[in-house]
C-alpha cells in the first residue's frame, strides 16, 4: 500500500551504499528522488522503495550535466514547488596516487565531479530549499593523507563549499549540515581499500538511521 507523503527528498548519489540507504531509512515519509548515473542500481532501489510503500522519481543522469541538473531542478519546482531536503552523496573516487604522480584527467574530473558540480547543485538547489529546507553534506578526514591527493583535495573543497554555505544561512536558512559518516562497506571504499575485511564496518541501513537522527 502506498504511503500518502507531501515532503520531497532529493538523493544525488542514491543507487549504492549511503545513498541508497538514506533513500530507504526517508522513503517512509517522503517522495525520494534519486539522481544516479547506473539505471539498473536506480531501478532495484526503486523497487525496494516500492515493497516499503513508498514513492521515488528516477533521475539517472550524472551531476556534471549542467543541463540535466537544470532541468531536473526546474522539474522539481514545476511538480511540488519546493524541496524539503537535499542529500548530496555522489562523489568521484580518482585512483589512489603518489601527489607526484597523479594523473591531470583524474584530477579535472575529481574537481568537475567532486567541486564544479556541487557548487553549481548549490546554486540549482537553494532556491528550491528556500528558508525552511534542509541540505546535507558528508566530510571524510582522509584529506592530507597519503595517496588521497586527487579525492582528498576535492573532497575537502566540496565541504569547504558547504561550510561557507551553512555559515551564510545560519539565519535566513536553508539549514545546512555537514555530517562525517562512520567507514562503511561501499564501493567507493572498496576501491581506495581492495580486499579489506568488512569486519567493523558499519551498514549503511545503520549509519543513515544514526546520521539522519543528528539533524
Amino acid at each position: 500500500m502506498k504511503k500518502d507523503v507531501t515532503k520531497t527528498a532529493l538523493i544525488t548519489g542514491a543507487s549504492r551504499g549511503l545513498g541508497a540507504a538514506l533513500a530507504i531509512a526517508l522513503c517512509d515519509t517522503h517522495h525520494i528522488i534519486a539522481v544516479a548515473k547506473t539505471t539498473g542500481a536506480l531501478e532495484e532501489l526503486d523497487d525496494r522503495i516500492q515493497a516499503r510503500g513508498g514513492q521515488a522519481t528516477l533521475a539517472p543522469m550524472n551531476i556534471t550535466n549542467e543541463a540535466a541538473m537544470a532541468t531536473l531542478c526546474r522539474g522539481i519546482f514545476d511538480r511540488w514547488g519546493n524541496l524539503d531536503m537535499w542529500l548530496h552523496t555522489a562523489i568521484h573516487a580518482a585512483p589512489l596516487t603518489p601527489a607526484s604522480h597523479i594523473d591531470d584527467k583524474d584530477f579535472a574530473k575529481s574537481i568537475d565531479g567532486n567541486v564544479t558540480a556541487t557548487a553549481r547543485l548549490i546554486s540549482f538547489v537553494a532556491p528550491l530549499l528556500g528558508q525552511s529546507g534542509q541540505a546535507v553534506f558528508f566530510d571524510d578526514p582522509r584529506a592530507g593523507t597519503q595517496f588521497f591527493g586527487s579525492y582528498g583535495a576535492s573532497k575537502a573543497a566540496q565541504i569547504a563549499l558547504a561550510r561557507s554555505w551553512q555559515a551564510e544561512t545560519t539565519t535566513t536558512g536553508p539549514k545546512v549540515h555537514i555530517l562525517t559518516p562512520d567507514p562503511m562497506p561501499t564501493a567507493t571504499r572498496a576501491r581506495f581499500y581492495p580486499g579489506e575485511s568488512k569486519d567493523g564496518l558499519a551498514a549503511p541501513a545503520d549509519q543513515a538511521a544514526a546520521l539522519l537522527a543528528q539533524i
